[in-house]
């Protein structure tokens, strides 16, 4: 058995990575140590400063996510400074900041930037998930965390928040970043960690 370390303070994220990790020969183990996360203008920006800084003092496999809501309508907004603006003004604020859109106003996307990161190659290994839906009307479901009761997955009309983690995981940018770090992990199954 492999261990890698998801090196999150979020249980929601850790979750979800060890859901789709269940069936392979790895043991995720959640470590939160901390590391920066720069304001940057794309998420493989923050993800590569946050492998600088932690290979430097952290010498096991790891893996870090970070994630941003892209609303169309805002420009991109809140994007790579999601989990401020969550923190900041929550769900409730981006509600009040559509109150008047229409579903066409509506449409937004998840991004998810993984990096795996093993002591013995030199770089990070960057996997990227996109989902794409829109921002409910109003917060719907208790499941899940961050802006999950405010998004719709297109080709569904539940929220995450409404989903099983099973049935988020099929839709999400997370799931999708992590079937990329599974079919690495598999091309990689003889090797130590």
């Amino acid at each position: 058995m492999k261990t890698i370390y998801f090196i999150t303070s979020n249980k929601g994220k850790y979750s979800e990575a060890k859901e789709k990790l269940r069936n392979l020969n790895i043991t995720l183990v959640q470590h939160n140590i901390g590391y920066p996360e720069i304001q940057a203008d794309c998420l493989e920006d923050v993800i590569h400063f946050g492998v600088e800084h932690i290979q430097k003092n952290f010498h096991k496999p790891f893996i870090i996510e970070d994630a941003g809501l892209f609303i169309d309508s805002l420009d991109g907004f809140p994007g790579v400074y999601s989990a401020y603006v969550y923190h900041t003004i929550g769900c409730k604020g981006i509600l009040r900041l559509l109150k008047d859109a229409n579903d066409k106003k509506r449409t937004a996307h998840f991004e998810s930037v993984y990096a795996f990161k093993d002591p013995d190659d030199n770089d990070a290994f960057i996997f990227r998930g996109i989902c794409p839906g829109k921002i409910s009307s109003c917060m719907l479901g208790i499941s899940g965390f961050g802006y999950d009761p405010i998004f719709v997955p297109t080709g569904n009309t539940k929220t995450f928040a409404q989903m099983s983690l099973k049935e988020k995981n099929s839709y999400s940018h997370r799931g999708k970043a992590i079937d990329q770090l599974i079919d690495f992990f598999k091309k990689i199954n003889n090797r130590k960690f």
